[in-house]
């Protein structure tokens, strides 16, 4: 059987999520690394040139292992507060926008398959808006956290001030969508019953 457009498109956009999703998952066990080689310090550039060139920069040399040695070896009390902070909350988004990911290839997979009103996929975007709930308030907890540690208003500025609106009306409208694709399933119920 030939695919319809929208199969074709599903195809696509699942292909996409699902290297999205394969590269969240492999930068993920970075995140500690990046953030405390950049507190203490190591220009990013030089860090990802040294990653690069196994160890060897034009002007400084950082070997990825002292990076390591920072986050495992010397443990986390001794990184700054503002990085186990920064560090603690880009996990944690990591990991619901994998989370989120993942129900968006569940959602595309119903799809390919032909057969979208199903109740799985309301679960499936009810718990994607779940997830951007959560990343809207650890942003909105992370903007409070950073205005009373550095006693100023400039982090209303910042990109983290902007996840909080972002993320949340992204849960509304995965909860909208999921509305819709539950009153479809019921109305297909219905309609397989009476048929």
């Amino acid at each position: 059987m030939e695919r319809t457009g929208v199969q074709k498109l599903a195809y696509i956009l699942k292909t996409l999520v699902s290297i999205t999703f394969v590269c969240n998952l492999l930068v993920l066990p970075l995140v500690p690394i990046v953030s405390a080689a950049s507190s203490c310090g190591f220009p990013l550039a030089a860090l990802l040139h040294s990653m690069g060139t196994g160890g060897a920069s034009s002007d400084l040399t950082y070997a990825p292992g002292t990076m390591l040695y920072l986050v495992l070896v010397s443990g986390w009390g001794e990184l700054a507060p503002y990085t186990l902070v920064l560090t603690l909350f880009l996990l944690f988004c990591g990991v619901c926008t994998a989370a989120i990911l993942w129900q968006g290839r569940r959602v595309l997979s119903t799809i390919l398959k032909g057969t979208p009103f199903r109740m799985e996929n309301a679960v499936c975007l009810q718990r994607a808006a779940l997830f951007c709930f959560l990343i809207s308030g650890a942003a909105l907890v992370r903007v409070i956290w950073r205005i009373c540690y550095v006693q100023s208003a400039a982090p209303l500025l910042s990109y983290n001030m902007l996840f909080v609106p972002l993320f949340f009306l992204a849960g509304l409208l995965c909860l909208v969508i999921s509305a819709l694709f539950r009153q479809a399933a019921e109305m297909k119920a219905e309609n397989d019953l009476t048929i």
